[in-house]
């Protein structure tokens, strides 16, 4: 599973919540031997829980990642260093084939497109500025949503966003290559997937096109979509066959607090579908808007008195309280969290405004606010509602029919629309 359609600095931002690791230690190989190499990365997933028995695991251990990403880059530059530089190392190369072995099998995510560049016929090297524009997604995050497909052979697969064709190789392993269509908007990771799933003896329908707008028309058993988007694509939606299930993430403009929107039609015709918080996702998709903390404004967070600073007997909502941040992220809007701070550190690049909460003692917090808005009694205001609406994890998602999409607490207290980006008054018009 790729991210095509990422933003154009993708590989370049810190992760927060929308990719997982982009790097990661890679285990040394001193001899190249893929077929090790494989079952050692599966064994790694099944030890963290990401990866069971079955089809998808079967899958893994056959499939040559080395065939599908015969080259893939390697950063050597430090963090904040410009430009930045990458190797791109190459299979055919012997003396690069340990370290890439390491990177294919590590688990984490593999670089394979530099600033939009064509991935056949490359030659080895180095490459500096610009940007990454395509990386295959981290395989704990990889197999769970595979997991969560529950493919079978002669299924019908839409596989959106085609990026290395990690997808739509294991959807023609496992369902058989026939009913698997993978679309990307970009002709040369199409023109890539072609010929690399082709060594592997694959041949899916392979589609340059727009990702959300499928193949209207066609009906899909499975549908995939390996980008973020603000709402879940409706003509994706209208693809989706009696008893399948759509997989898209979805979040706001900022990265922080994603949800994966998890959509089925039932035998009857009739669709359902909830959005569940949850800790990582994909890059946002093409065209997305985006909001990030500069490392200016997460050092005066750091470090800035603010306006005033307060004891307070009320914790923040915890880390693993995801669903309480799904909500806030969509009903505050213009919020981005500085996960690399040590405690609770949350930014609104719009308007400048900021809280961070650390603990003093036993249940006991210093919390310090600066800027127009006042983010941390907008956060224990919806956590007023959130616990009202009995804390869920998951909300129901709903299709209107104009279009639009509501996400809702089962019990009706806490909804808003995923339609439109939302954003807060303050932020309207300012800077950061």
């Amino acid at each position: 599973m790729s991210t095509l359609d990422t933003c154009p600095a993708a590989g370049d931002q810190a992760p927060e919540r929308t990719a997982g690791p982009v790097g990661g230690a890679t285990p040394p190989y001193a001899e190249a031997d893929p077929a090790a190499a494989r079952a050692e990365m599966v064994a790694r997933l099944e030890e963290e829980g990401s990866l069971g028995p079955g089809q998808v695991r079967d899958a893994l251990l056959t499939l040559p990642r080395e065939v599908l990403m015969p080259q893939a880059y390697v950063r050597r530059s430090g963090p904040g260093e410009e430009p930045p530089c990458w190797d791109l190392l190459d299979w055919s190369a012997p003396l690069d084939r340990p370290e890439l072995l390491g990177l294919l099998y590590s688990g984490a995510s593999v670089l394979v497109q530099h600033d939009g560049e064509p991935l056949l016929d490359r030659a080895r090297g180095t490459r500096s500025g610009a940007s990454i524009t395509s990386m295959s997604t981290v395989m704990g995050m990889t197999v769970s949503l595979l997991e969560e497909l529950d493919l079978r052979p002669g299924l019908r697969v839409l596989d959106v966003g085609t990026g290395a064709g990690v997808t739509a190789a294991v959807a023609c392993q496992v369902c058989g290559d026939q009913g698997v269509v993978t679309v990307d908007r970009d002709q040369h990771l199409t023109d890539a997937a072609t010929a690399r799933l082709g060594n592997l003896g694959f041949r899916p329908q392979v589609v340059c096109g727009s990702g959300e707008q499928g193949l209207p028309g066609r009906e899909f058993d499975r549908i995939f979509v390996s980008y973020t988007v603000e709402c879940v694509p409706t003509a994706l939606v209208e693809q989706l066959a009696p008893s399948g299930t759509l997989l898209a993430h979805v979040t706001s403009a900022s990265p922080s607090w994603p949800g994966l929107a998890v959509v089925r039609r039932t035998a009857d015709g009739q669709i359902t579908a909830e959005l569940r918080a949850v800790e990582f996702a994909h890059r946002a998709g093409h065209g997305m808007a985006r909001i990030w903390l500069s490392e200016e404004f997460r050092q005066r967070i750091a470090t800035e008195p603010g306006a005033w600073t307060q004891r307070s007997v009320l914790a923040p909502p915890a880390d693993s309280d995801r669903g309480f941040w799904l909500a806030a992220d969509h009903l505050l809007g213009g919020l981005v969290r500085d996960f690399r701070s040590e405690h609770l550190a949350i930014g609104a690049p719009g308007c400048g405004s900021w809280m961070r909460a650390e603990p003093v003692g036993h249940q006991c917090w210093s919390v310090t606010v600066n800027g127009p808005r006042d983010i941390w009694k907008e956060i224990q205001d919806i956590a007023d509602r959130w616990r009202a609406a009995r804390s869920p994890d998951r909300y129901r998602l709903c299709f209107d029919e104009d279009g639009g999409q509501r996400a809702s607490a089962e019990c009706g207290r806490l909804s808003w629309h995923l339609s439109a980006p939302r954003s807060h008054p303050l932020d309207e018009g300012a800077t950061s």
